[in-house]
This record gives C-alpha cells, structure tokens and sequence, in this order.
C-alpha cells in the first residue's frame, strides 16, 4: 500500500502476531477448517486421482462413522414422541429402531450408534435430502408427490383423514365445518386435502396452521378452533392428551386414506432393501400385530390412557400382503 507521499508502506498482516507466529483466532479458525474438511472426506472420500466419489449411501456411512441418524417426532401419539421420560417412543420409532440395528448388522456395525434428531412435518423431507438424517418414520404418508422428493420403505400403517371434536359441538361431518375455524397441522396431506375439499364446496372454512399435531390440539382445547382435522389414529392420540378425554371424539366420513411409511433419501436402494425387509419380516413372524397392541390397544405413556383402536381389515390385509405402493 503507498502512502499519500507515494512511497510503499507495509502493513502487518492480521493473521500473524507482532513476532511472526499465528495468533491464537487464526489458529482456531484453520483448525475448525482442517476438522470440518476431515469430517467431509470421511464422508466423501476422493479416488486416486483426486476426484471426490458419489456419496456414500446410508450403509457406507455406517461403515465409516458407526452411527445412524434417524428422525423422529415431538407429539405424534402413539407413533414417535417424547413420553414423560423425555424418550423417544411409540409403533413408528420402534419401527425405525428394528431397521437401525438391521442396518447396523448389514454394514457389519452390529452396535451401530443410533442419533435421533427431532423433526416437524414442515422439515421431514429437507433433512432427509441435505443429509441430516437418514431415516423418518412418524407419520408421513407415502404418495406420489412426495415421492419425487423422497424415497418410501414398505407401508406400515393405513389411517382415514376425519375430525376430532367436543362431543357437544353438534358437528358430526365435514358439511357442518360451514364458515367454522378449523385447525390442521402445517405441511401436512391433511391440511391440503382440507383446502381442496373447501374450494370445491365452497364452504368458506377459515384454516388455521399450527407447527405440528401437539399445537393444534392446544388451539382446539382453548377454543381457536371447533375441530382439529388430521388422520384418525394421530386424532386418537391427541385425544389422549386431554384433561377430560371423553369430552371429545373422532367425527367424520374419512375425507382420504392415508399409507405410512419411513422416508429415506432417493438413490439407496440397498438401504431401501433393508428397511424393506426387516419391516416385512416384522409382518410375518407378529411383532408388527405386537407392536400394534402395545401402542394402540394397550394403556400408553404419558398418561397410560388406552386408545382402543380397532385393529381394521384394511391393516390386517397390509400385514399379510406387504408393498410400498401409494394410496394417491
């Protein structure tokens, strides 16, 4: 740099201290840099001529870091939420924790570590594309427009779209929803098949949009809304919840039918093959019907309030004819 007389001045420079060395920021900086590169090479490693490979699918991963990241819900009773521990519980999580340690075992990590990372409806799918996680199995229908997205295991839960209400509402079906609030959680099949239906009936619903199932049952509970619209078994489980459960109850021609299944990323069919198969083998030899028992039969954590749903013939012909196929 020249100063105003013309003549060259040298400035120090701000990544060495006055005697020449690194200073104590910059150090850090560049090792925060070299650790973070490890971290990617670990993940993509380069060939011989310095290329960086594809990257690596979700039994690769295990290999090379002996854990596996699955995504699970806050308040999705009785599938995957926290209970009164503060544990990840419920039909769904237990599903993807049969899948882990098949994973585990396929990878050749038989005590593969699992981490569990949160997700709403609204983030499911773009964790799963950037790499967060690498599996979510809550309650995410399987259909055609997320499957341009994501990828599908074998369906395992089979639920109709219908209307959780007080009993003394006096509404009892979707025409009686006329001009009325109705609260739905963000993101999800429910509220856009509510939006359709409303435009083709002209019914003038005023949607609300809570964060996620947990959300919109408060707003229904404190009267923000005469129904909370989703699918029936999430309808169950939030019922739950209530301080008075049988002041409520589940109202309504089914709007859709909805398929469940674990999302996993696109591109991964030995993955995919996994989780196919340890859901299928969970099928055939009945701990699926167990499973099935336990959460929705059985008394449940937080409040051990038994949910009492019937175990239906659409389920049972799922259970003994497994596929991943979309219901729309």
């Amino acid at each position: 740099m020249r100063d105003s007389g013309g003549n060259v001045r040298h400035e120090p420079s701000p990544a060495r201290t006055p005697t020449g060395g690194w200073s104590r920021t910059t150090t850090l900086v560049v090792l925060a840099v070299v650790a973070a590169a490890a971290a990617l090479l670990a993940l993509y490693p380069r060939d011989d001529h310095g290329q960086a490979d594809a990257p690596a699918t979700t039994l690769e991963k295990i290999r090379r870091t002996g854990e596996i990241t699955l995504g699970h819900r806050e308040n999705s009773i009785p599938f995957s939420y926290f209970d009164n521990q503060q544990h990840v519980a419920g039909y769904a999580h237990e599903i993807a924790m049969a899948i882990a340690r098949e994973a585990g075992r396929e990878a050749g990590v038989p005590a593969v570590k699992v981490k569990l990372v949160a997700v709403t409806s609204q983030t499911r799918i773009p964790l799963l594309i950037n790499n967060t996680i690498d599996l979510e199995c809550g309650t995410t229908t399987n259909n055609l427009a997320r499957a341009r997205s994501v990828a599908f295991t074998t369906n395992y839960f089979i639920a109709g779209t219908r209307l959780l209400v007080r009993r003394d509402s006096g509404i009892r079906d979707f025409d009686d929803l006329r001009g009325r609030n109705v609260v739905v959680s963000a993101g999800t099949t429910s509220e856009i098949a509510l939006r359709q239906h409303d435009a083709r009936h002209h019914l003038g619903i005023r949607i609300i949009a809570a964060r996620d199932h947990g959300d919109a049952f408060v707003a229904l509970e404190f009267g923000k809304a005469v129904a909370f619209m989703s699918d029936d078994a999430i309808l169950f489980g939030e019922m739950s919840k209530a301080k008075q459960p049988d002041e409520w109850h589940v109202v309504g021609t089914p709007l859709t039918r909805e398929v469940y299944a674990c999302a996993l990323r696109k591109g991964d069919p030995a993955f995919k093959a996994v989780a196919d198969r340890t859901i299928q083998a969970m099928m055939r030899d009945g701990r699926m019907r167990a499973l099935y028992a336990t959460w929705f039969q059985s008394p449940i954590p937080p409040r051990q309030v038994n949910l009492q749903v019937p175990f239906g013939a659409d389920l049972a012909e799922l259970y003994a004819h497994p596929n991943d196929r979309p219901l729309q």
